[in-house]
């Protein structure tokens, strides 16, 4: 759900919010939270090796776990939460015994539900369960790729995977950018679509936001000087005077493919589809 306020000033005009109202209001489980300890687009040197990051709101970290390593056991979401590190909501789960985790909330999980890790096909939303165990067509998000690592597919807000076939101990999966990939059906995943689905809606509306995101003012190229950036010089309003654009470092930067050759491209069916400019 998208939120509107009332408009007083220009800012305002475009400005939304995403609705909070089925969120927790109060702090994070102090035992699964540790500080963070942000670099601000400075390396070791103090040189700015990102740009346009600095400053922001402080935030501590919340520890985020999966139901792998409990097998067995039932968790109870007990909240939902708003995490500051990331585009999804979180789920504060108890276990059976006592012990408090947090997870990636699925959409249209809701308090008092339980969740568990299944061995079987009887897959509800937000169970964890090795992709040979769910139906063919679910809904996925969290996904392993290789199995025992951490699940490192379909995290952000709104994301989820559509998996396709089940064949020679591999699954065919349908991914949020429109790759078809090949992973072992013994990998890891969890059941339904990430929460905060309305994410991608979100109009920022005045600076001031992102500044508080951590964000800094980005700079065309055309505006900076020649020793700054390539596009920069001339007099007045002028064409950048390359074939090409290119970034500050004078490489490519539209058009040319930037992924290298890696062992995993043998199980790419279909790359994804590209936007075209």
């Amino acid at each position: 759900m998208i939120r509107k306020i009332k408009k007083i000033t220009s800012g305002y005009f475009t400005q939304s919010f995403e609705d909070r109202s089925e969120l927790s209001s109060g702090g994070p489980q102090k035992s699964l939270v540790s500080s963070h300890k942000r670099s601000f687009g400075r390396d070791n040197t103090g040189s700015m090796s990102i740009r346009h990051r600095g400053a922001g709101v402080k935030k501590r970290y919340r520890i985020i776990s999966s139901l792998d390593e409990f097998k067995g056991m039932t968790a109870k979401v007990t909240d939902l939460q708003y995490d500051p590190n990331r585009s999804a909501n979180i789920a504060l789960l108890e276990l059976n015994n006592g012990s408090k985790k947090y997870i990636i909330a699925p959409a249209q999980l809701k308090r008092g539900d339980e969740i568990s890790f299944k061995e079987s096909s009887n897959v509800n939303t937000g169970d964890r369960a090795m992709l040979k165990n769910i139906p063919v067509g679910s809904q996925v998000h969290n996904i392993e790729i290789t199995p025992g690592s951490k699940g490192c597919f379909a995290r952000s807000a709104g994301t989820f995977a559509t998996l396709m076939a089940i064949e020679d101990k591999h699954a065919l999966l349908r991914m949020p950018s429109g790759e078809l990939r090949n992973v072992n059906e013994s990998c890891l995943a969890s059941a339904g679509q990430v929460s905060n689905i309305d994410h991608g809606n979100i109009k920022i509306g005045m600076a001031g936001r992102n500044r508080r995101k951590g964000i800094r003012p980005s700079v065309r190229g055309k505006a900076m000087n020649p020793n700054s950036h390539p596009h920069g010089g001339g007099e007045g309003v002028n064409p950048i005077g390359l074939k090409y654009p290119k970034t500050p470092w004078g490489k490519i930067a539209i058009g040319k493919k930037t992924r290298k050759k890696k062992n995993s491209d043998k199980l790419i069916v279909k790359t994804r589809a590209h936007k075209k400019r």
